[in-house]
């Protein structure tokens, strides 16, 4: 056998141990936060072919079942970013105000190191989203951290719901009317982009119904109306079958959305970011609309000016569904100290904080129903730190996912963790001032408008 079909072999048999979805491990002697049915000292956590099989004390497993020693660690669902762009390669399609045909799963990069990162905070799922180039963008991705594979289906969440990206304000603004003077350059203008697709979606599932009503007519010689992937998938929001998530900041056209939405009968809605989501915590609660926000970022531009780090407590104690997401390949790897810093504003409980990284994105992604707790029956996607997840000197030591450990802090090769530049001078803190943060979901876009200028002059 020659030395390239060797390597071809070793490689596809490496990327299959790799890919698998559907470990077995059994995590001994642990403080277990199962977040939705209280702590349990000194427990057992059992994960068979990607299930939690058991929790509880003094449990055993077959001699091939990994075993890791928890003793005097804190063992917690692994925590869910509701709002991500790692993992992908494209961002944005910012040639039309509303793209919904395209889809962010079909630019899945699953050797992003970002994912590996986001692994080393515990992060087992992320919902990688269009950015807000759009008023309606293209649709996402839930992503589960299967970090190792070379095949981006295999970091599909399989099953969960489809959702798509919505954006207010600025963003869509700028691109669109400052960029191309086009339609929406004003804040109405955003708010007619909706509508008016939206009203176009309803002509397009009513010229549907009224074909298909005529096909029972034997003398009937008409041809449906033209396939349309926009408004095909505008149509299966109207129908409650996407779920929509909207980049939003200012109070008053949260309200309008709302409103749009009223209008036309979608009720599936979790708005982010949502800096002054506070002054509408009533109506939030209302509706039934989520919210997934930022701790204490704000100020970052111009109609980010004014927020709140009690944003988070406020929506919660008003009964609005919370959580706080990163936006952010640096910070989805710090999302215990953003939940942290709501018992810091707000004096949430240790329970109510946590739920922000965990139960509660589930919820907001649809995917409630198999992560963001422990629980029998879910998917073994789990997080191991050496101290109470929300103090200040934690530390994750592994994360695993559907049973698999996908990090660990002791064993993982350093050369996984980063490209090192021995040249390279690396900073001791965290720059607030260079991380752009708040371009993120504005990438891919700067060129565009660049040419289009071009153009012009």
């Amino acid at each position: 056998m020659n030395l390239i079909i060797k390597i071809g072999i070793l490689i596809l048999f490496t990327n299959g141990l790799l890919a698998q979805q559907g470990g077995s491990i059994l995590i001994k002697n642990g403080t277990v936060i199962t977040v939705t049915n209280g702590v349990i000292e000194n427990a057992d956590v059992l994960v068979q072919d990607g299930k939690i099989k058991q929790i509880g004390p003094n449990l055993s497993a077959g001699s091939s079942t990994k075993v890791v020693d928890a003793s005097g660690q804190y063992v917690m669902p692994g925590i869910i970013d509701a709002h991500s762009h790692i993992g992908i390669d494209a961002v944005n399609e910012a040639t039309n105000p509303v793209t919904a045909e395209v889809f962010v799963g079909d630019a899945i990069n699953p050797m992003s190191i970002s994912v590996y990162r986001a692994l080393a905070g515990g992060v087992t799922v992320s919902h990688a989203m269009h950015g807000s180039a759009n008023a309606i963008g293209g649709q996402c991705e839930t992503i589960k951290h299967r970090f190792g594979t070379w095949d981006p289906e295999e970091m599909k969440m399989k099953g969960a719901p489809r959702t798509i990206k919505f954006a207010l304000g600025e963003n869509p603004m700028r691109v669109h009317g400052e960029g191309r003077g086009i339609q929406p350059k004003t804040r109405m203008g955003v708010e007619m982009v909706f509508r008016s697709s939206f009203s176009e979606a309803k002509r397009y599932m009513e010229a549907q119904k009224m074909h298909q009503q005529k096909m029972s007519d034997k003398a009937y010689k008409g041809v449906p109306p033209t396939y349309n992937e926009r408004l095909e998938v505008l149509a299966d929001i109207l129908r409650g079958e996407i779920i929509v998530h909207c980049h939003s900041y200012r109070a008053d056209e949260i309200y309008m959305l709302l409103q749009v939405l009223e209008d036309f009968g979608v009720k599936k809605i979790c708005f982010q970011h949502v800096n002054e989501g506070f002054k509408v915590a009533p109506e939030l609660a209302a509706y039934g609309a989520g919210a997934s926000v930022f701790a204490d970022w704000w100020a970052y531009k111009f109609e980010v000016y004014y927020s709140t780090a009690y944003n988070a407590t406020i929506l919660t104690k008003n009964g609005v569904l919370t959580s706080i997401n990163s936006d952010s390949g640096e910070l989805i790897r710090h999302l215990f100290h953003e939940a942290a810093k709501t018992q810091r504003y707000g004096e949430l409980s240790d329970e109510e904080a946590l739920k922000l990284i965990t139960i509660n994105p589930a919820k907001q992604l649809g995917i409630d129903n198999r992560v963001g707790s422990l629980e029998v029956g879910k998917d073994g996607d789990i997080a191991i730190f050496n101290h109470h997840p929300l103090s200040v000197y934690t530390i994750p030591q592994m994360t695993i996912v559907d049973g698999v450990v996908r990090f660990d802090i002791n064993n993982d090769n350093d050369d996984m963790r980063l490209a090192v530049d021995p040249e390279e001078e690396i900073p001791a803190f965290f720059d607030y001032q260079n991380e752009k943060h708040h371009d993120r979901c504005m990438e891919g876009v700067a060129e565009q408008l660049f040419q289009f200028s071009s153009h012009k002059h």
